[in-house]
Formats: structure tokens, C-alpha cells, sequence
């Protein structure tokens, strides 16, 4: 499967005003892609398009709620209404409640659904019939380890994120049945420095934080445009994220044991926060147009993305470990190590 060089692309992000899609939005009209973005505030958007446009790049943008199909529709008809096609479709939107399961009430849980794992949906649906008629592209979801590995404290997300798994790995066998050359990817990005704490709504008393370490949104963005280019299933952004999968898959009741001991204070901070304070899950949190949250202090390189997006030296060193490992049986049937 073959997807165009960026600079031959148009480009919806939606979820574009913070965070990783806002750097996302700005690295992809750096290297010449055209671009569609989309958020629910019109200051935040109008501030991206303005910093996109002193660089020359092309964009335009869309007010709209992922929960509404209708406005998710209206994204893709943007992109085709001003560029004549669509060839990558990436969704980042997200909101969160940090409390118990108990303590969650049956709306928010819905809305979190209808954000987290529905939007995902609806963007998928109002691309694909795009990207079947251009015969090629991508569909690029921000899932989480948490779609892998739930944790406590948050239900209703890692509900979402399971959700998102779910769909695109029937989608993507469907496509591949059908033929059909566009690429499904979930990017499970482990705890990101962005301002999904600030803008979670919390019932802990304090301000949410992620079980450190975390990681550069930067990672994150460049996972995305790798894979806008490289047809990937599955891309984990973080070792940690690659070390809590393999523990879900070898131990789960280890890491429920794990959990029970840390994962309830690693995400709480110090810092006092109420319940009513500004949080994003029904209503954009005002000006709030940063890419890196206030973890930066927390921030820790990771090793494994770049091998990663190197797969000869990823599956070359596989290998190498595959062809040790087959010798030092041979040497234990020889009695070479005895």
C-alpha cells in the first residue's frame, strides 16, 4: 500500500486547538500538506489558522463537536468543498473525568463515550467515502495504552479507548477484504505532557496527573506523520506504553496488583483543584491553546519510537535476538552450557 508524500496531501485534524493536534496541525502545513482543522472554539482555531498562515501554509477550519455526526460531516465536506479531495484523516479529540466508577454519574460517562470513542467513529465515517473515492489514504486514530490496559480513576476513557480498538481492527479487515489500499492506524501514546490534565474534570480534589513518566507531545506528532506516510497498524508512543502492554499480555494480575498500590496517588498532584473548576468536557476550556502541559519537569526521552519507524533495523534486531536464542538452545541440546 502507497500513501502520498505530505506535501501532496490534504490533511483533516480534528481536535486541532491544543495539544497534539495543534503541533500536529503546524507540522504537517510545515512540510506542505494542506489542511482542514477543526475544534469546538473559534478563538483557539482562528489563533492556529493566523500562526499556520505566517508560514504560508494552507488551512482553513471548522467549528464543530465530534459528538455530532452532523458536524463531523461538515469537516469532511470542508476538505472537499476547498481542496477537491481528502487523503488523511487524523482524530484527536478527548475528554476525561478523573474519579471513581461510583462516582461517576451516567451523563458524564455517556458524553465521554460520545467524545472519546463516537467522534472517533463519526470521523471515520465521514472519511472513508472520500478516501474510497480517492482510492487511497489514511485513517489515523489517537487511542491510548489505556486501550490496551485500563486504569483506575478513569472508566468511562479507558472504556472509550477499548471502544476505539474494537472498531478500527473490524474496519481495517473489512478494507482489506474489499481490497480496498487505505490505512487504518491507532496511535496508543503512553502519559503525554499536554493540557489534558488542565482541562480534565476531577472529583479527586487536586488536579489529575498521569502515572510518570511522561513523554514529549512532540513524539506523539511525529508517530502521526510517520504513519501518514507509512501504512501501520498499531504505533505505542512511550517505552512505558510498550512495557505496560507486554505486562497486560504476560501478567494482568501483576498489574492489577501494581495499580492497586500506585495508581492511585501517581494521579493526583499537588495542586488543588475543584470539582467545578474549568474542564473541557462539555465546554472548551477558554484560551487554552498550549501544546505542552506542566509535566515538563516529568518529561523522559523515549528509546523504542525510533526504532519504530525503522522497521529493517526494528525486525533486523528481532532477528538477531530470534538466531541467539535458537544457538543457546542448540548449546544446551549440545551440552555446551551444562
Amino acid at each position: 500500500m502507497q500513501l502520498k508524500p505530505i506535501d501532496r496531501q490534504v490533511v483533516v485534524v480534528a481536535g486541532a486547538s491544543s495539544g497534539i493536534g495543534r503541533e500536529t496541525a503546524l507540522q504537517f502545513a510545515k512540510r506542505g500538506a494542506k489542511l482542514v482543522v477543526s475544534g469546538r472554539s473559534e478563538s483557539k482555531l482562528a489563533s492556529l489558522v493566523d500562526e499556520i498562515r505566517s508560514f504560508a501554509g494552507e488551512v482553513v477550519s471548522v467549528i464543530g463537536d465530534v459528538a455530532i455526526f452532523e458536524q463531523v460531516n461538515a469537516i469532511a465536506d470542508k476538505a472537499i468543498e476547498t481542496y477537491g479531495r481528502l487523503d488523511t484523516w487524523v482524530h484527536v479529540p478527548a475528554t476525561a473525568i478523573f474519579a471513581t466508577f461510583e462516582q461517576t454519574s451516567p451523563e458524564e460517562f455517556k458524553r465521554i463515550i460520545d467524545v472519546n470513542l463516537m467522534g472517533q467513529v463519526y470521523g471515520a465515517m465521514a472519511a472513508l467515502p472520500h478516501l474510497r473515492r480517492e482510492g487511497q489514504g489514511a485513517l489515523i486514530h489517537i487511542s491510548s495504552i489505556e486501550g490496551r490496559r485500563s486504569l483506575p480513576l478513569q472508566s468511562a476513557y479507558s472504556a472509550a479507548k477499548h471502544g476505539i480498538e474494537g472498531f478500527t481492527e473490524s474496519l481495517r479487515v473489512e478494507l482489506q477484504h474489499e481490497k480496498i489500499p487505505i490505512s487504518v492506524t491507532s496511535i496508543k501514546p503512553a502519559v503525554i505532557n499536554t493540557p489534558f490534565w488542565n482541562n480534565a474534570r476531577t472529583r479527586l480534589g487536586v488536579k489529575p496527573a498521569g502515572i510518570p513518566p511522561y513523554y514529549d507531545p512532540r513524539l506523539v506528532v511525529d508517530a502521526i506523520l510517520y504513519t501518514a506516510t507509512h501504512p501501520t497498524r498499531d504505533f505505542l508512543v512511550g517505552d512505558a506504553a510498550r512495557a505496560i502492554d507486554l505486562l497486560q499480555r504476560t501478567s494482568p494480575a501483576l498489574l492489577d496488583a501494581l495499580l492497586v498500590r500506585v495508581g492511585f496517588p501517581l494521579q493526583k498532584s499537588d495542586e488543588p483543584k475543584a470539582e467545578g473548576e474549568a474542564n473541557n468536557l462539555y465546554e472548551p476550556v477558554p484560551e487554552q491553546t498550549r501544546v505542552d502541559g506542566d509535566f515538563s519537569q516529568q518529561v523522559v526521552p523515549s528509546l523504542l519510537d525510533w526504532v519504530d519507524k525503522n522497521p529493517v533495523l526494528k525486525w533486523g534486531a528481532v532477528a538477531s535476538v530470534a538466531a541467539l536464542g535458537l544457538l543457546a538452545m542448540q548449546a544446551l541440546q549440545d551440552g555446551e552450557l551444562l
